[in-house]
């Protein structure tokens, strides 16, 4: 027989060999299974906002100077604190002063993977999240031709905007640019999972080796939380309990009814809806009430508490709720099909768990940077 042939016979015998396996048991009980999860490369850089170490110097100046906001009280990193995950450790995120916010912050942390921001996805890019949130009436509440104002008033910036963007005078667009090339810098790609992924198979305990086989199986974590990213960035509906404090706090309930008024809902909706409609305020669909986007799985072991709302205070919380199949809410009608009850054991929860915890490296702390001081122009 010639080799020619040889390598023909082979070649179809292991394609009826791969035809035959039985790929459930390969993707519950072999943790190399080649589903889509992979270690972090390197963030997305868009074309027409390089990185440069002056420009991402700026940035984190402009990330924690609240000057960039209504009443000069409230900086970006008030609600992305390094000490926090970099996010916001209450349920519902810190607001305008005599307002108060009205979803869970998220962290900055490897945020430059995503496609789209937000919870909804209700912005395409870093650069038009933050001012998005700088300008937010009940975030940063800030205006352009104000805030730019105060940056021309501040020696030092403008000699910066100068050499980095070739700006005469700072121009706020380019401040958005700059806090998005620093929050480029804030990523995580050393954890246990993605040294374990780039070839250190010792990187992960035996216990989170059996925790990855139920993240892919029984669990069932990877229909959602699948990429490098740990999320497939869709939009879903789990039965997440709507936050309390929309009927209890007066406070809160202002913001509510604001955002849903700003937001467009029907007048029905506005004088009935006590539950966050989610991404149908990007789509105006009902069927797509109550979904928020998937979040990563990444550096969650710094930022508690977890859901659009905040309703959960642990990961534990978090595993109990899909162990029971999800909850219900206002709009569990578009709940989705995907969530069942799982039987978990305790120790798989344990197991489960400890895999999580594998996807968060070490905290990244930050000083705050000294910021410049204003001076009067000649």
């Amino acid at each position: 027989m010639n080799i020619k042939k040889l390598i023909q016979i082979i070649f179809f015998i292991n394609v009826i060999l791969i035809w035959l396996a039985p790929t459930s048991l390969l993707a519950a009980g072999d943790p190399d299974y080649d589903e889509p999860l992979g270690a972090l490369g390197p963030p997305p850089i868009p074309a027409d906002n390089k990185q440069t170490p002056e420009k991402i110097e700026l940035g984190k100046l402009l990330f924690f100077d609240p000057r960039l906001g209504g009443d000069a009280s409230v900086a970006c990193v008030d609600c992305h604190s390094p000490k926090e995950g970099w996010s916001f450790a209450a349920p519902i995120s810190r607001g305008y002063p005599a307002t108060i916010h009205w979803r869970s912050s998220q962290t900055i942390i490897n945020s430059a993977y995503y496609g789209k921001v937000f919870w909804a996805g209700s912005k395409g890019s870093l650069e038009k999240q933050a001012p998005s949130a700088a300008k937010g009436a009940v975030a940063g509440n800030g205006e352009n031709d104000v805030m730019e104002a105060r940056l021309a008033f501040i020696p030092e910036y403008r000699k910066m905007f100068r050499s980095v963007f070739g700006d005469e005078w700072p121009l706020i667009g380019n401040a958005w640019k700059a806090i998005a090339a620093f929050e480029r810098t804030l990523v995580q790609r050393d954890t246990p999972f993605d040294n374990f992924m780039n070839g250190d198979k010792s990187a992960l305990t035996d216990q989170q080796k059996r925790g990855m086989v139920l993240f892919k199986g029984k669990a069932n974590c990877i229909e959602c939380h699948n990429g490098p990213l740990f999320s497939d960035q869709k939009y879903y509906n789990l039965g997440v309990p709507r936050h309390e404090g929309w009927e209890e706090d007066g406070l809160k309930q202002i913001t509510f009814r604001y955002e849903l008024y700003a937001k467009g809902v029907t007048e029905e909706m506005y004088r009935t809806t006590k539950d966050d409609p989610g991404f149908y305020f990007r789509t105006k669909q009902k069927s797509d009430k109550g979904k928020f986007r998937t979040p990563s799985l990444r550096y969650a072991l710094y930022t508690a508490p977890y859901m659009h709302n905040g309703t959960f205070f642990s990961l534990e919380e978090v595993i109990d709720f899909y162990d029971e199949g999800g909850g219900e809410n206002e709009f569990s009608a578009n709940k989705t099909k995907i969530l069942k009850p799982l039987g978990l054991t305790d120790e798989e929860k344990e197991d489960l768990l400890s895999f999580l915890e594998s996807l968060s490296g070490d905290e990244i702390f930050m000083d705050s940077p000294k910021l410049p001081k204003y001076a009067p122009l000649d």
